[in-house]
């Protein structure tokens, strides 16, 4: 199987050449690069390209690795023994199915995204380590063993928040994805907007490129914030002269609350803007 990205997901040459040599090693596919890289996205259009069921576990601050695997409901089981319930002699009525259980129990086989890994513990990768390794992991309550019938295409995310373990990262494939030059940019904003006027796109990524450059922005515009802004230009059908005459010394961006964050970047601009003006007169 051969990813070469879709209609609707650009993919550099190393990035399809990392997707294929994740599948061909058997090995999770670690993703890093900028939010609104296209990292989380990318599981999506793999699983799309490859005709592949997605599965998604989007990784919070409080998830255990165990939850990937199954929870036992000892609670409810509890509950039902007082209440005289019939099913309470069958413990796998009360054991949860994880997303790595959904994965591997599948009859064909799946993408599986495990999406953020660095916002759980760091204890998390390490909890993964003989799962993923060996595709298989045995459940204490009911004795038995659950072994991956496919191996599935694992596509691990990370934004870098945490510093993953060295023995997670020898088990896997890895990527950054680079932030796209300005011919790769183009060519995703045609993905997405296939008529939009050329000379539009031209002033609004001179500006978005501009912006980038900034030293001392807290949160740089990612590809994804390009997007909604162009989709807010052409919402409101702001003429590509606007960005094109805009005088750098008088104000920031047209909308540009698609473009910045925080108010500690729309300050910076301001002043910016402000001793532009200053040193023009």
């Amino acid at each position: 199987m051969k990813f070469t990205g879709t209609d609707s997901y650009v993919a550099t040459d190393d990035l399809q050449m990392a997707v294929d040599a994740a599948v061909t090693l058997q090995r999770p596919l670690l993703i890093k690069g900028e939010p609104g890289t296209g990292k989380t996205l990318l599981a999506e259009e793999v699983a799309r390209s490859l005709g592949l069921k997605l599965i998604q576990w989007h990784v919070k601050s409080t998830t255990k690795a165990q939850q990937g695997l199954y929870e036992y409901d000892a609670v409810s089981r509890l509950r039902d023994s007082q209440l005289g319930v019939d099913r309470v002699h069958d413990i796998g009525n009360y054991i949860k199915k994880g997303k790595l259980w959904e994965a591997f129990a599948a009859d064909e086989r799946v993408v599986l995204l495990i999406d953020e890994i660095d916002k759980a513990d760091i204890e998390f990768p390490n909890d993964l380590l003989v799962e993923i390794d060996r595709m298989q992991f045995f459940v204490y309550e009911t004795g038995e063993t659950i072994t991956a019938k496919h191996r599935p295409v694992v596509i691990i995310t990370s934004n870098n928040e945490k510093e993953l373990p060295d023995a997670f990262l020898r088990r896997c494939f890895f990527h950054y994805i680079s932030f796209p030059d300005r011919a790769t940019m183009q060519k995703i904003v045609d993905v997405h907007y296939p008529g939009i006027k050329q000379q539009l796109v031209s002033e609004a990524m001179d500006i978005f490129f501009q912006i980038r450059e900034v030293p001392g922005l807290k949160k740089k515009p990612s590809t994804s914030e390009l997007i909604d802004w162009l989709k807010l230009l052409l919402a409101d059908d702001i003429p590509e002269e606007v960005l094109k005459n805009r005088d750098a010394k008088s104000a920031i961006p047209p909308l540009y609350g698609a473009l910045l964050k925080n108010e500690q970047d729309v300050h910076m601009l301001e002043r910016l803007a402000f001793m532009a003006r200053r040193d023009g007169r």
